[in-house]
């Protein structure tokens, strides 16, 4: 039986709306996952400048939202300083894994400082940090294998989409992020969304991606998008800062904190994506 136009319209309207809960598809989070995250934020392991931006980052709502559980392999790209970590790495000791994937630190001073400094950190809590396993994502032409070719149920990455832009490699690192993953598998992403009315610089200079962009780009690279959500979005965030999104905290580039501090962190686009099956 055909569908009068109307009815097709509302029909693929709700079609739609199913897909990009993503709920059918991809694993939620359990209650006691849930509840073990709420433990985990507060405990006293976390730095108190971590759990301040709470607020900013809602990471519960987030890991929430990519259907985190305790028993997942679970890949971390860039962790930084480890903001992440410490929510993650409790949560996954006894029954799962995090693999996280650092810097190169032989691309230069800085990588290798953020590099040291995290692992520092690992090692003053070995209770907490001890079966995290360290992996590396490196500019092309280096084999990345950020974990074992799929073993991953989930991969996250924060706010590091527009550094794989600058530097040219977002397909070699959106590759990495997909031989890890198991068919069916999650990706994480949450990224500076930018002004949808200015067209894309490729090298995203200011910090800033476009959504459509975004989704564009991690679809080609066989991902296919299951769910977008405003948990870390920000109306406040103006986006055409002279020194880009690190005007904002936590990064105060222009020096003005006060200004920005009423702003916050910036606005973000958080996107959940699956490996395509074979």
């Amino acid at each position: 039986m055909r569908l009068p136009c109307v009815a097709r319209s509302f029909y693929w309207f709700v079609l739609s709306a199913i897909i990009l809960t993503g709920c059918a598809t991809t694993p939620a989070t359990d209650p006691a996952t849930s509840a073990a995250l709420d433990t985990v934020l507060r405990g006293e392991h976390r730095a108190p400048e971590h759990r301040a931006r709470d607020i900013y980052r809602h990471p519960k709502e987030t890991l929430e939202f990519f259907g985190f559980r305790q028993d997942m392999t679970v890949v971390e790209v860039w962790p930084g300083a480890g903001w992440y970590t410490e929510i993650l790495a409790p949560l996954l000791k006894d029954r799962g894994q995090l693999y996280s994937a650092l810097l190169d630190p032989a691309a230069g001073e800085y990588a290798k400082s953020t590099v040291d400094t995290y692992k520092g950190k690992l090692r003053m809590r070995p209770d907490l940090y001890g079966k995290v396993i360290m992996t590396t994502l490196a500019a092309p032409p280096a084999k990345n294998e950020i974990a074992p070719a799929g073993s991953a149920d989930l991969v996250l990455t924060f706010r590091n989409l527009h550094n794989w832009m600058m530097f040219g490699w977002e397909r070699d690192a959106l590759a990495a992020m997909h031989a890890a993953l198991k068919p069916g598998g999650v990706l994480g992403v949450v990224a500076h969304r930018g002004n949808p009315q200015l067209p894309q610089d490729p090298k995203a200079a200011s910090g800033y991606v476009n959504e459509a962009v975004a989704i564009r780009m991690i679809e080609a690279a066989g991902f296919q998008l299951v769910g977008r959500s405003e948990i870390n979005a920000n109306p406040k965030d103006t986006k055409n800062y002279e020194k880009g999104v690190w005007t904002l905290p936590p990064g105060f580039a222009d020096g003005d904190d006060q200004r920005y501090k009423q702003i916050g962190e910036s606005d973000r686009f958080t996107l959940k994506f699956v490996k395509k099956a074979p």
